[in-house]
Formats: structure tokens, C-alpha cells, sequence
């Protein structure tokens, strides 16, 4: 697929007008798109939304070959991850194509910024086709360090269970352009029979460590551990220690994870630290 000309509009975003009904307008495209998908995709989609949806199937862990597999074979990206969120906000990474797709969800997690937490926030999908020509200024950090890594376009679906967003699928694609009708069609379509298998697969993980050592990438676990214990530490609320602990990871080039493990470790204690 030839990338958008200089005239296109390079960032698109559905932004939610009441509750989810932005999205909802969107999935509307699904049902006009399904009589242009082929049998075989069709197939699989329908096989897809089956399995999710079977009272009888045990969750596993997911992996890169599983709930992301579908969306690498049956749209034109070059990665994907997957990630859910908890009642208290904190995020829990399910799966990733490859190792591109786990840095992005990591930057997004550490930065606090990119379309990923557009998506969850709006509950729309965020769709950014040209992301070195267009990107909103509040992503600069982000968008910056996807450029060098080799991203050319990114595009983000919220995961909506009623009137609730519990995650989001992330797409990359290595060169920079556009999802047509009928890719858009098919990525709601899958993030759709994604949701409820994703969701028992990061409550599992949340209740099993061996499962958590498993899920690719793992589960942020020491993160939100370190924050608890970063809270006590400088007797503050659990958003300012979070904050903390991301500007001491940037300010030090080093990954929210790895900070955080020295935390719980007790290698670093923040209470020691100047303001």
C-alpha cells in the first residue's frame, strides 16, 4: 500500500462526542466492510470471536503467537501488542509481536504519552499514519524515539467491555501509511474478539507469578510495587511516587522496569535521594 500523499491528512482521530459513541459510530464499519472480506479472513475472524466467546475454553497466557498472531497476518502492520488495564488504572502487558512492538509499549508506559493512552482515554482509535511528518506536540518525547527506532505509522484500538475501556491494542508499521476502510473493519473486528480472552489472560497473570514470568513482555508487577513502596518513602499519593519514578528513569536513561526492580531490591531507596 502506497503511503499517503503530502496532501492527506497524516493524524487522524475519532474522538469520543458522548460516552463510547465515537467508537460505536466506528464499528458501524465493520458490518458495512464484512461483505468485502474475503472467505478465508472471514473465516478466521468468525473462528477468532467463537474462541474468545466460549464459556468452555480455560484462558492461557497469551503470546506474541496467539491473540497478537491475527492481527500481524490479516493487516498490512509489521508489529502488534496487547495490554489491559485494572480497576485502578495500572497496566499489564499481555502480548507483543516482537521485540519493536514490546520498546513501544514500554515507552508509552514509561513517557506517559502516545497513542496508546489517547486510545484509553477517548475510547477511540487513534490512527496515525505518517507519525515522523504528523503528531500531536504533547508526544514529542515519544514520537521522537519511535522515529529512531525505525516506526513509520501507528495506530491504536481501545478495548471496550460495556461502557468500559479495559485496554488497548497497538499497532506499528515500519513504513509510514494508511489503514483503508476495509483494514479498519478488520482491526476493530479483532480487537473486538480479542477483549475477553486478554482480560482472563491479565487476571490470570495477576494471580499466578509463573504465568506472569511467561507473558511476553512480563507483568509490571516490581512497577507497581516499587510505587507503593516509593509512596511510603517520600509520603506522598501513589501518582506523585509513580511520577517520581518515571522522571528518575528518564533523567538516568534507564527503564521504568529496571528503577523499579532496584526499588523493591532495596538497592535504591528514593527517600535518600536530594529533591
Amino acid at each position: 500500500m502506497p503511503p499517503p500523499s503530502e496532501g492527506t491528512t497524516h493524524a487522524v482521530y475519532a474522538r469520543r462526542t458522548s460516552g463510547v459513541a465515537a467508537y460505536t459510530g466506528l464499528r458501524g464499519a465493520v458490518n458495512d466492510c464484512d461483505a468485502s472480506l474475503g472467505s478465508a479472513n472471514t473465516g478466521k475472524l468468525a473462528m477468532m470471536d467463537e474462541h474468545a466467546a466460549s464459556p468452555h475454553r480455560q484462558p492461557q497466557p497469551a503470546r506474541s503467537s496467539g491473540l497478537c498472531a491475527a492481527f500481524i497476518e490479516l493487516l498490512p502492520i509489521s508489529g502488534v501488542s496487547i495490554s489491559v488495564f485494572d480497576g485502578a488504572g495500572r497496566q499489564s502487558t499481555i502480548c507483543a509481536s516482537d521485540a519493536l512492538a514490546a520498546r513501544l509499549d514500554e515507552l508509552q508506559f514509561e513517557l506517559g504519552v502516545g497513542p496508546h493512552w489517547d486510545a484509553m482515554h477517548t475510547a477511540a482509535p487513534v490512527l496515525v499514519p505518517q507519525l515522523q511528518l504528523a503528531s500531536p506536540a504533547q508526544w514529542a518525547p515519544f514520537a521522537s524515539a519511535a522515529v529512531e527506532l525505525g516506526v513509520g505509522a501507528l495506530f491504536a484500538f481501545p478495548m471496550v467491555m460495556g461502557a468500559v475501556t479495559v485496554g488497548v491494542v497497538d499497532l506499528y508499521a515500519s513504513a509510514p501509511h494508511e489503514l483503508d476502510t476495509h483494514d479498519l473493519a478488520t482491526a476493530i473486528r479483532l480487537t473486538s474478539g480479542v477483549v475477553r480472552q486478554a482480560v482472563h489472560a491479565g487476571m490470570q497473570s495477576a494471580s499466578d507469578a509463573s504465568i506472569a514470568e511467561q507473558s511476553a513482555p512480563a507483568m509490571r508487577r516490581e512497577v507497581h510495587q516499587a510505587t507503593g513502596m516509593i509512596l511510603v518513602q517520600l509520603n506522598s499519593t501513589a501518582t506523585e511516587a509513580f511520577a517520581r519514578l518515571r522522571a528518575y528513569a528518564f533523567a538516568t536513561e534507564r527503564t521504568v522496569q529496571d528503577v523499579a526492580h532496584d526499588v523493591v531490591t532495596w538497592t535504591l531507596d528514593f527517600g535518600d535521594l536530594p529533591d
